[in-house]
């Protein structure tokens, strides 16, 4: 594919809001992972929960999309020097050109839950003040970014559970190859509910501490919250050799089980194999492996089969879910971003909480950040029902 550049991107997490604070983390080795004290909710667990969201509630026209979901969205946006390079982009492109792909899990799905607590004790009738295409809705998300920038061009929203803003990438760099549009904000946010903590929680595979990713003793996730977004662009001249590019892009569905990968990791594998096709690379041309890595015992096993079978066993690699927990919609922009740091700041970053890694796998797994020459980073995002998806970012040359 034709290498589309990072003209900016932003993030917020368990870590802090903007790159400048997510950065440190990395270089201190720094979790941004607690005990759970989200709402009410009676779960002994580790999330990696974002501090003062309630402080920032939308206003005005923007009232009917006030979320937590939306919320963090906002805060997001506002990272980085992000709405000042929007703004020159509308300016070259216009509002229409500029496509609008995201991903989230949940959305706003704690408003519906909030909902239903104040529901009439007779009919069950939820309470006017309850807006649900505005908040729970999926395209929720969708229809307040594109209203709180200003863009008119094509839109949606993924949600295909774990990988949702990985595909929400090859989306965006397939609608702008059909010139659908000329640009494209690519991201996605997802914040803690009910129904995510005690899902998980039903399914057993919550951690009883904060998640430890490829450790021998790994025994389940922590959820985090996190937003990131990314404005993809046609290289121009001002973008500079250093510019960051998405240059391939894979998806795979094995299908193999409905919240359980292939045990071989064959559908990670094949969308690893079709992302180093499409940035046409071989393995020894990438530098780093930002995996999905969520600390379960089955998928952790079954990435490090795919990883290690394409890759060897010298290629670094590491899970960022120790730092922020388990994103889940928005891990594959908060992984790219990740990407982008390491190859920008020479970094590899380790794994929070990862003590001994388990003797049983093949790949080579960074527990602790390094310095290192990283010109080209692949990211894995796997969901469930076996919805696979690879990014590899980089400098061509």
């Amino acid at each position: 594919m034709t290498g589309l550049v990072f003209s900016a991107f932003s993030i917020v997490t368990a870590l802090g809001a903007g790159q400048k604070a997510t950065l440190a983390a990395l270089h201190e080795g720094r979790s941004g992972l607690a005990p759970c004290r989200f709402d009410t909710l009676p779960i002994a667990a580790h999330a990696g929960e974002i501090g003062g969201l309630e402080k920032w509630p939308l206003t005005g026209t923007l009232a009917r999309f006030d979320c937590r979901n939306n919320r963090l969205a906002a805060l997001a946006l506002e990272q980085d020097g992000f709405p000042d390079i929007l703004e020159a982009a509308k300016i070259r492109h216009g509002p229409a050109r500029i496509g609008v792909f995201l991903g989230t899990s949940t959305s706003g799905i704690l408003e519906t839950e909030v909902a239903y607590r104040h529901s009439h004790p007779e009919t069950g009738a939820l309470p006017d003040s309850f807006n649900y295409a505005g908040t729970h809705n999926t395209y929720a998300l969708g229809a307040f970014v594109r209203e709180y920038l200003g863009l008119s061009g094509p839109s949606f929203v993924v949600s295909t559970a774990c990988a949702a803003t990985s595909k929400a990438f090859a989306s965006a760099a397939r609608m702008i190859s059909a010139g659908v549009c000329d640009a494209a904000l690519v991201g996605g946010v997802d914040t803690l509910c009910g129904t995510t903590l005690f899902g998980f929680h039903a399914l057993g595979v919550i951690a009883d501490g904060p998640c430890r990713p490829f450790d021998a003793r790994r025994n389940g996730i922590s959820i985090g919250e996190g937003a990131g977004f990314v404005l993809l662009e046609r290289r121009r001249r001002e973008h500079g050799a250093d510019a960051i590019e998405l240059l391939g892009t894979g998806e795979s569905s094995d299908a193999y089980h409905m919240s359980s990968p292939h045990p071989e990791g064959a559908g990670a594998r094949a969308a690893m194999a079709a992302a180093l096709a499409s940035a046409g690379l071989r393995p020894e041309g990438i530098d780093y492996v930002n995996l999905h890595g969520t600390a379960t015992v089955t998928g952790d096993a079954a990435e490090d089969r795919a990883v290690s079978g394409i890759f060897g066993h010298t290629l670094p690699c590491s899970s960022s879910k120790g730092f922020t927990g388990h994103t889940l919609g928005a891990s594959g922009v908060v992984g790219a971003i990740f990407g982008a740091l390491a190859i920008q700041n020479g970094f590899i970053p380790g794994s929070p909480h990862t003590g001994e890694v388990d003797p049983g796998f093949a790949s080579h797994y960074q527990s602790v950040g390094r310095e290192a020459r990283v010109r080209r980073v692949l990211c894995n995002t796997f969901g469930f029902g076996g919805v696979n998806c690879s990014l590899v970012l980089g400098r061509k040359a």
